[in-house]
């Protein structure tokens, strides 16, 4: 059932956001004759390697002249690519992941393999199920790269601010996972386009409903500035 949920979803999707990746597509290429897409590759189920498809949100070949987290003041970016970011133009290209069957709709964001590799035993859970385009950590850390603006070494603060919670929402989500909870968190999803802090309450409330500590509530609500966390073993 949830294959057929995602397959039938990523398809209409992708008929009726066609036009406006289309439309962006050719801003992209337009702005420096590269390709508009960036096929990330990622580690999908059970660590098996996909080629996520992206719109192209920076330079070409940013992957080789930085490293792999983006904070929001990161030079690579471009200015077609800013639009791209805030409003998550990226994720609907991933419609096609979906289609194809390389992710799900909802599941824990896929990792580069890199990433993967210095997994804890915990962590390693996450590799359990498809990735997918939402989750609780998504709706968490949508603005993943404003929290990372300023930092010196992004990766650094990515590792200390948000690797130790998005891994910890995640395995809230793997453990609880079922067809309603899905669909709430498409709808939350949804919502945090045009009420974020509404999101983020309702993120809190079915983290709360489904057994997360407190602290990790706490800080699904977002309403303190995040303080280093230690990855589960």
């Amino acid at each position: 059932m949830r294959r057929i949920l995602d397959f039938i979803v990523s398809l209409t999707g992708l008929l009726v956001f066609g036009p406006v990746i289309l439309v962006f597509a050719f801003l992209i290429w337009l702005q420096d004759k590269s390709s508009p897409l960036y096929l990330a590759v990622r580690a999908g189920r059970d660590a098996k390697p996909f080629r996520m498809v992206k719109l192209r949100s920076m330079v070409a070949n940013a992957d080789r002249i930085g490293g792999d987290s983006t904070a929001g003041d990161d030079m690579r970016i471009t200015p077609i690519g800013t639009l791209v970011r805030r409003y998550k133009l990226d994720e609907l290209t991933q419609l096609w992941n979906v289609l194809v069957g390389d992710m799900s709709l909802v599941g824990p964001r896929p990792n580069t393999l890199r990433e993967v590799e210095t997994y804890t035993e915990a962590e390693r859970q996450l590799l359990s199920v498809r990735p997918g385009i939402t989750d609780f950590s998504s709706i968490v850390f949508a603005d993943e790269g404003e929290i990372l603006r300023g930092h010196a070494d992004p990766d650094d603060a990515y590792q200390k601010l948000i690797r130790p919670y998005k891994s910890r929402l995640s395995l809230v989500y793997v453990n609880n996972k079922s067809l309603m909870l899905n669909i709430r968190l498409v709808f939350l999803t949804v919502l945090a386009v045009v009420h974020r802090a509404a999101a983020l309450r309702g993120v809190a409330t079915l983290l709360a409903k489904n057994g997360a500590s407190e602290d990790l509530v706490a800080v699904a609500y977002r309403t303190v500035p995040l303080s280093p966390g230690s990855i589960l073993e």
